[in-house]
């Protein structure tokens, strides 16, 4: 089967694709945004990358970085356009099947291409917070009405996205619910779960932004600051807001407090491996990796629950606890405090997880039921 893969450079994306490496399929990826980069991981698929410009001339980097204007008068001309480029990739490849990864950059865009060829099977792998927050926008929704009319089939790694995708008009054939990236290698994971006795760092995900609501998370700490006094507080991938926000003089109490900016995955599972807790907090979301993440590796997760995504994972008081309102500092303080003041619970919590929760992450038992959709899709060819 010829799969044409559309979406950004990303990540998640490339991890969902190795799940597709050795099974026989004819791969291609069409990078939408031109991040001007040959992707080594994922070498067994043709890439569509570097069709941007149509002259990569000497000097461009300098003149975008310290004459904007003149790079932007100049892209004007030297852009090629996306969806010239992208039908003309079409028809050279004659595809039996199109995957977007995610509504509004993969979706949207190629819509009028698809409707021109409607024996072509078209697949739409929802990921964060793309039907969730947008489906509140008339104009968003409208163009998310109009895909559904024309997918066939539908990933999400969230079953509430399948929810809201039938509430909206999807017709088509559900695969199913997986990480947005595929399962987790546990060879690699396992080795830095250290014991739940030898951690004492509570380990917060920076994001303040549009969705992100870190600062809420970092008030709740001044409500219960004796109590942590012996923690460690780990804030990871902070936000310009997060890193303005510690330099309030309230923050200086937090002894124990270290920000960091950017952090690459190895170094984030080491963190989650030997950190007791993990909160995250968000107005919304899909189902956060970073709470996949924090689950292998033994945290105890405290997650915000946007229209229930999260509560497809957490058992409230089980195996975690959930954040109902992400602006409810006192809340989240409460909840922060209720883990830490009762460590059964955090044990049997892990215990939990370990047995009945991260074998279900595993990459290879993931792999093997995504693999068995896509036999699903070649057959309805």
């Amino acid at each position: 089967m010829k799969i044409l893969i559309v979406s950004v450079f990303s990540n998640h994306l490339f991890n969902w694709v190795l799940q597709l490496k050795g099974a026989g399929h004819d791969v291609h990826w069409f990078d939408l945004n031109d991040a001007n980069t040959y992707v080594k991981r994922i070498d067994f698929v043709e890439q569509t990358v570097k069709w941007k410009r149509i002259v990569e001339y000497p000097g461009r980097y300098w003149i975008k970085n310290n004459i904007p204007s003149l790079d932007a008068f100049i892209e004007q001309f030297n852009n090629r356009k996306f969806l010239d480029v992208f039908e003309k990739k079409f028809k050279e490849l004659q595809p039996d099947v199109i995957q977007s990864f995610e509504m509004h950059s993969a979706c949207v865009p190629i819509l009028e291409i698809m409707k021109k060829h409607p024996a072509i099977k078209w697949i739409y792998s929802a990921w964060g917070n793309d039907l969730f927050y947008y489906q509140n926008e008339p104009d968003k929704l409208s163009d998310i009405k109009a895909v559904f009319e024309r997918l066939d089939y539908m990933f999400a790694d969230c079953t509430r996205d399948f929810i809201i995708a039938k509430k909206h008009g999807f017709k088509g054939e559900y695969l199913g619910t997986f990480p947005g990236g595929g399962g987790y290698n546990l060879d690699l994971s396992d080795p830095l779960v250290r014991p739940l006795i030898e951690r004492r760092t509570i380990l917060i995900k920076g994001y303040e932004h549009k969705f992100g609501r870190c600062n809420k998370v970092l008030e709740s700490l001044l409500e219960i600051k004796k109590e942590i006094n012996n923690y460690e507080i780990v804030i990871f991938a902070a936000t310009d807001k997060v890193l303005e926000k510690v330099k309030d003089p309230r923050f200086k109490g937090l002894k124990n407090l270290t920000v960091k900016r950017n952090i690459a995955r190895g170094e984030l599972l080491e963190l989650m491996g030997k950190s007791l807790i993990y909160v995250g907090n968000s107005i919304s979301d899909g189902m956060a990796n970073t709470l996949l993440e924090s689950i292998i590796m033994g945290c105890f997760p405290i997650q915000s629950n946007p229209g229930g995504a999260s509560a497809e994972i957490i058992e409230h008081g089980k195996n975690g606890f959930l954040i109902e309102d992400a602006s409810n500092i006192k809340d989240i303080a409460s909840l922060i405090r209720k883990a830490i003041q009762n460590p059964e619970l955090l044990k049997s919590a892990a215990a939990f997880n370990m047995i009945h929760v991260k074998p279900l992450l595993e990459r290879n038992y993931v792999r093997d039921q995504v693999l068995e959709k896509y036999q699903l899709v070649e057959h309805n060819l």
